[in-house]
């Protein structure tokens, strides 16, 4: 009986600290990466508390073929007191060169950015999923809400049709 509570090891949702459901709306996501993320001690307290905000943030690959998660939030830390950190700063990604330098190939061309899509925790480590994605357009996210609503009516329907 001591294990029903436990989660379970292929859960999705297992470790997800936070989303960027943004993302998923505004781009067409290409491609998924998974990185690790340099952060401080105030910093990772803070966000195994759940207090970050990625839904501004993106990825910027510099010339020194370093990429950094730039714009997103994470709060202070209550008992950080002087050691706490800068919440807006810019946080290290930790990547393979080569993959750093596909991607900085990639966004190179035209209408391609890399956004974070979900911050999880595996084996302790703070992880930020990272997708390449090209933005939709107002068309591409109407006929997104349009099919959506017709699903949704067909399953009523189906159900309604059943029951």
């Amino acid at each position: 009986m001591a294990g029903k509570n436990k989660k379970k090891k292929n859960d999705p949702a297992a470790g997800v600290l936070a989303t960027n459901r943004k993302a998923l709306r505004d781009y067409h996501i290409l491609e998924q990466i998974e990185a690790g993320i340099m952060l401080t001690g105030t910093e990772v307290k803070s966000v195994k508390l759940g207090h970050l905000s990625i839904q501004e943030g993106y990825v910027h690959i510099d010339d020194r073929m370093e990429a950094w998660l730039v714009s997103c939030t994470i709060q202070p830390y209550e008992q950080g007191n002087i050691f706490n950190h800068n919440q807006t700063r810019e946080r290290k990604l930790l990547m393979h060169r080569k993959e750093i330098e596909r991607l900085y190939g990639k966004i190179r061309e035209k209408g391609l950015t890399i956004v974070p899509l979900k911050v999880y925790l595996v084996r302790g480590k703070v992880k930020v999923k990272i997708g390449l994605g090209r933005g939709k357009n107002v068309v591409d996210k109407r006929d997104v809400i349009k099919k959506r609503e017709s699903d949704l009516a067909a399953q009523r329907a189906m159900r309604n049709h059943n029951g």
